[in-house]
Formats: structure tokens, C-alpha cells, sequence
């Protein structure tokens, strides 16, 4: 997620020059038009999505240790008349011990007609935003679970002071349409789902809405057809994903296409008044160039972008989800939101208390962006980050211990950049770089926690860094303070 920020006015003007010098890349193709279809890829092996799912510390009434997701195949209809979503879901779910029962998260206004598992109808409650499947379930064994249901959406309040977050989950626009940002959980508003970061999965997603209306998902496009005043849209993510990553958009999209220069395609989803802001997208190739120098290659087989009627910006994985103010079709946000899919959707926090695994990161390959494309001097964005970062851990807690309703907020970014500056001046600019380049590969497609990173992190360098992280992570002072 994108870090709320107030941007000085010199950033400003000198990201400004840099686009006029050419900064941006890549060109866009012509928008979508007729049927869309992509040659048949086999489906990966759902046995790469197990996952050692946890009870979050922060969050701990959202998710369910005792599921582990291993495939989401959603067959979705959306009624803008009514504002009806109706699906049909189909879970294939690993029991992580013997139960009598297992649980789910999904809204209270999406209300379950049928529940059946392998092929056997069973009574669930729905409790809250709770569902409660019954059953004789056995420790380590699969299960298809089978789900009808429907309801009007509505996103729910986010356990955060952030503005432009307040509401969280899948939301109606003005024109009818939906869209959603949903960290660090709101998936359940429109699925059932095991909505916790520790349990990832594969996704398909199908999404029928009359036309002109599109709708837009995770992964690969790999069918479109419009019949009867209806257009379906097959969406596949053949890499598994943390349910806050899985994103959802309906309206009257069109499609514009790119490549960045190592040659990973990326497309653009927007209406046709974003024509301003589509502009501002196509400087993605330039971005994932930059970033493949830092991190190496794109991890996943595609990138694309959404805009929707929100206040901010998401890295949900391979269709980054941003809202439509200016700010937040910057090259800056872009440049954050692109280098998630590295650090936090390739590798994930298996628990919220380590949302700093991401933002941190993030923040700080932003500010080193920014100071070279913008010919700031070397340290600039980290020296503004510096100013606000001991108040804002004095406001939402340190990094790693922040306060629960405080998700998201500034301390889990600055403090965190700052921190990985610090540690770069440690251990010298080659070992740090070689340390960020590495890391994802190391934990590619898994959720883990900073114990394995820390550990890491020391093996890698051969130093006790257990103080240093200490220092920047749990103390209520900030180091800068000392």
C-alpha cells in the first residue's frame, strides 16, 4: 500500500523535469476490442500452495489456522441494477488437524444458499462474518468445498487513522461498478476465504457483468466473450497469493498494452476518461526496468494496472489496483507499488505485526528512485522521511509492535526505510544490494515471518544484528532520538 505522505513542492518540480527529460517508458497499444483468448497453459500444481497458516497476533478474529487454501475458483455475476453479487465457489482446502468443524470469513450481507463438501450438502452457519462448515475433518487431508451464495456488498471499516483507507473491502461506485483494496483484510466481503496473509493460493476467477461493463482480476486474461448484452472475463493467477492481494474491478474498461525492455507485458485498465492518468501509467516499463537492475527479474508473468474510484494505491499481485487521484498515478507510487510485487507478493509477511517486511522495503527502493531519477542529492527522501519518523512511532508504536488500530501507517514505512539505510551503511553498498537481490528469491512464493528473516539476514552477513533490529523495530524511541 501506497504511504501517505504530504510531497514537498521542490520533489514535485523535479519530478516534473524528469518527466519532461523523457523519464517515462514504453508505449501503450490500442484499447481491447472483440474476444479475448490466450493458448491453453497447463494449471501449476496446487500442492505449491501449502501453506503453514498462523493465528495473525494483530488481527487474530480474521482467518483460521486450521485451513490451509489451496485453490479459489470463483464463478462471479454482478447485478448493477440491484447491486447483487452472486457466486458460485469452489474451495480446495487442506485440514491442518482433525476438526469437527472448519471456518471461513465471509460477510454477513453475503448470505449461503448451498454448502457442500466432496460432493456432500451440508447445514453451515453463518455467524457474523463468520462461516462454519461441519464435518468429520481429518488432519492433513484435502477437501472441495462448494459454495453458492449472494448478497449486496459493502466494505467494512479499517482498524487504521488513515484517511484514504477508512473502508476496506468490496466496494460500489457511483456508476455501478466495484472495485476493492482490502488490506489487511476485507477479502471476505465478497468470498469465503481464509483472509489471513500466512495461507496463500491459486486463483481463478470468472466475472459476468452486462456490457459495456468489464470486470478485471489477478493473473493472465485467458478468455473474454460478450453474448446476450454480457461479458465474461476468465482470469487466471498461476502463482499463489495472499488473499489481501486478490483484487476485483467492474466497469467500462478498456484495455492498453506495453512491454517493458526484458520483455514482461503489462496492461492498462481504465475508462475513457482516464485518458490523463493512462498517460501517467505508461511509465511503468522505465519503473520495472529500474527495479529489475535492483532486484533482478519481474517475478511473475505479467503486470498490469486498474484504476478504480478509491484514494490510494495497492500492490495486489500482477493487477495493482489505484485509485484516481493524481497523486496516486505518480511515478513515485508506481514505483512503490511495482517494487511490492518483489517484497510483500512474492514473499509475504505470514503475520500483520511484520507489515514492515513490505513497506520498509518498498519505501526505501522509492527513495532511492527519487533521488536519482529526480538528481536529488544522494540521501534526500530518506533526510525528509528522518524528520516525521519519531513522531509517527510515538503516535502508531514502533514498526514492529505499532497498534493495532494504527495499520498502515507512517511508522511502518519510514522508520523501516531508514533502517535498511542504516544497515547498508553497515555492511557496505555491494553486501546490502546482494542482501536485497536475494532475499525474495530465497523465499519465493511463501508467507514467513522475521525470525526467518532476521536469521537470514545474520547468516548472510555473518554479524549479530539481533541489537540493530531491536533498536529500529521494538523500541518506543526512535534511534534517531538517541
Amino acid at each position: 500500500m501506497v504511504a501517505v505522505t504530504w510531497r514537498r513542492a521542490t520533489v514535485a518540480a523535479a519530478a516534473a523535469l524528469a518527466l519532461a527529460a523523457g523519464c517515462s517508458g514504453g508505449s501503450g497499444g490500442d484499447p481491447a476490442s472483440g474476444t479475448h483468448t490466450s493458448a491453453s497453459v497447463p494449471k501449476p500444481s496446487y500442492d505449491d500452495a501449502r501453506s503453514t497458516p498462523v493465528e495473525d497476533s494483530v488481527y487474530p478474529d480474521v482467518g483460521d489456522p486450521g485451513v490451509d487454501a489451496l485453490h479459489y475458483d470463483l464463478d462471479l455475476s454482478w447485478e448493477p441494477t440491484t447491486k447483487t453479487l452472486t457466486g458460485h465457489e469452489t474451495l480446495l482446502l487442506r485440514s491442518t488437524a482433525a476438526a469437527d468443524h472448519l471456518q471461513l470469513d465471509l460477510a454477513a450481507t453475503m448470505l449461503p444458499t448451498k454448502v457442500a463438501v466432496d460432493g456432500r450438502t451440508v447445514e453451515a452457519s453463518h455467524p457474523g462474518d463468520h462461516l462454519v462448515v461441519p464435518g468429520d475433518f481429518a488432519a492433513d487431508h484435502t477437501y472441495t468445498l462448494k459454495l453458492d451464495y449472494g448478497g449486496v456488498p459493502a466494505p467494512v471499516h479499517a482498524p487504521s487513522t488513515r484517511r484514504d483507507t477508512s473502508r476496506i473491502g468490496l466496494t460500489v461506485d457511483a456508476a455501478g461498478g466495484l472495485w476493492t483494496m482490502q488490506e489487511p483484510y476485507g477479502a471476505f466481503t465478497w468470498y469465503a476465504v481464509n483472509d489471513q496473509p500466512s495461507d496463500k493460493a491459486f486463483y481463478d476467477i470468472g466475472v459476468d457483468v452486462p456490457a459495456p461493463m468489464v470486470g478485471v482480476a489477478n493473473g493472465r486474461l485467458v478468455d473474454r466473450s460478450t453474448e446476450d448484452g454480457r461479458t465474461e472475463t476468465d482470469w487466471r493467477l498461476d502463482e499463489p497469493a495472499a488473499s489481501y492481494l486478490v483484487t476485483l474491478a467492474v466497469g467500462p474498461y478498456q484495455e492498453s498494452t506495453a512491454e517493458s525492455s526484458s520483455g514482461v507485458p503489462i496492461s492498462y485498465w481504465t475508462t475513457p476518461d482516464d485518458t490523463s492518468l493512462l498517460a501517467d501509467l505508461k511509465q511503468a516499463p522505465a519503473l520495472v526496468d529500474w527495479l529489475e537492475a535492483k532486484l533482478g527479474p519481474y517475478p511473475f508473468d505479467s503486470l498490469g494496472f486498474v484504476l478504480v474510484d478509491g484514494d490510494s494505491g495497492m500492490e495486489t499481485q500482477t493487477m495493482i489496483t489505484l485509485g484516481r487521484d493524481p497523486l496516486d498515478t505518480e511515478p513515485d507510487t508506481l514505483l512503490h507499488e511495482i517494487a511490492h510485487q518483489w517484497y510483500g507478493d512474492l514473499v509475504t509477511p505470514s503475520d500483520w505485526r511484520d507489515v514492515w517486511m513490505n513497506e520498509g522495503m518498498a519505501m526505501y527502493l522509492q527513495g532511492a528512485w527519487q533521488d536519482e531519477t529526480w538528481k536529488l542529492p544522494p540521501g534526500d527522501s530518506l533526510d525528509t522521511w528522518a524528520d516525521d519518523e519519531p513522531r509517527s512511532r510515538r503516535t502508531a508504536g514502533p514498526p514492529g509492535a505499532y497498534k493495532a488500530d494504527h495499520f498502515a501507517e507512517l511508522n511502518v514505512y519510514y522508520g523501516p526505510a531508514l533502517m535498511w539505510d542504516a544497515l547498508r551503511r553497515t555492511v557496505g553498498d555491494d553486501v546490502f544490494w546482494k542482501l536485497v537481490r536475494d532475499w525474495p528469491a530465497a523465499r519465493a512464493e511463501r508467507s514467513t515471518g522475521r525470525d526467518d528473516y532476521l536469521a537470514w539476514l545474520q547468516e548472510q552477513t555473518g554479524r549479530d544484528l539481533t541489537a540493530f533490529f531491536q533498536q529500529w523495530l521494538m523500541a518506543p524511541t526512535s534511534p534517531l532520538a538517541r
